[in-house]
């Protein structure tokens, strides 16, 4: 049985908007990536797991240009990354935003100047106008706007990936980037940020690749999941056919004492 599809979310052949081929990533003496194989279709949410180490970040920066690689390609909306001369690239950039691990916010931006960064970096907008959609931004991801003048540090956990959440959408994006978007939530508050993410997923129609270790979210909002071992992707579809794989590491992480519960009754 194979693990690997080329369907995108309504079953039918998909538009591939993240092709990645043969990719090879490393760090001195240490191969990160070793060959990898990924495709990320328009419109699904895409869960990326593996182990920790393993490199899920890496990837994720590696397909950003973030961290450089040593061979195979990566094509994004169907151009070649690496061939695309530097006012190309910056095009493409503008296309995808990105929700980094913890946040990362400016510790000495408020958070509408935070979610404004991107725009006075690439849009020519008035100072009003800039104000009026950092205002919609923190109303689509279920901010209070008395937020706006706050300071990361005076934000829960929560508060604070909505805020990154919104500056992750503040040039409308057509692709999102999610490290870890859970991590470090509460129960109750990874579920209300799955919730968001789904809604916002459908509502404004984009393709999210998400790189998470919650077992919670895959089932929740994943279209498909990705799975990365030993410098691969060892399988890639819906969930139900990632619980049938006998890999050690996909038997471990889905069938092990916190993914059984999950496994026993099956995806919904």
């Amino acid at each position: 049985m194979s693990f690997f599809d080329n369907n995108g979310p309504g079953g039918a052949t998909a538009d591939v908007i993240i092709s990645v081929r043969d990719l090879i990533v490393g760090f001195g003496d240490k191969v990160v990536m070793k060959g990898l194989d990924l495709d990320v279709y328009r419109g699904e949410v895409l869960g990326f797991v593996g182990g920790s180490g393993q490199g899920k970040s890496v990837l994720t920066r590696a397909i950003l240009g973030l961290v450089p690689t040593r061979g195979g390609s990566i094509r994004i909306f169907g151009r070649d990354r690496d061939s695309l001369a530097p006012a190309e690239r910056r095009a493409l950039e503008q296309r995808w935003g990105v929700l980094f691990q913890n946040g990362a916010l400016f510790s000495g931006l408020t958070v509408k100047q935070n979610i404004q960064m991107p725009m006075r970096e690439t849009r020519d907008l008035s100072p009003r106008l800039m104000d009026e959609l950092a205002m919609l931004k923190l109303d689509l991801v279920g901010l209070k706007p008395d937020a706006a003048d706050k300071f990361p540090s005076e934000l829960s956990g929560g508060m604070v990936k909505r805020a990154a959440l919104a500056r992750a959408l503040a040039l409308d994006p057509e692709l999102v980037f999610l490290d870890e978007p859970t991590s470090g939530l509460d129960p109750i508050g990874a579920a209300e940020f799955d919730e968001l993410i789904g809604t916002l997923q459908k509502t404004l129609g984009l393709t999210v690749f998400m790189v998470t270790h919650d077992l919670d979210s895959l089932y929740a909002i994943c279209d498909r999941v990705a799975a990365l071992a030993d410098g691969k992707v060892i399988a890639a579809g819906p969930l139900d056919t990632l619980l049938e794989s006998d890999h050690p590491w996909l038997r471990a992480y889905f069938h092990g004492a916190r993914g059984g519960r999950f496994a026993a009754k099956g995806p919904d």
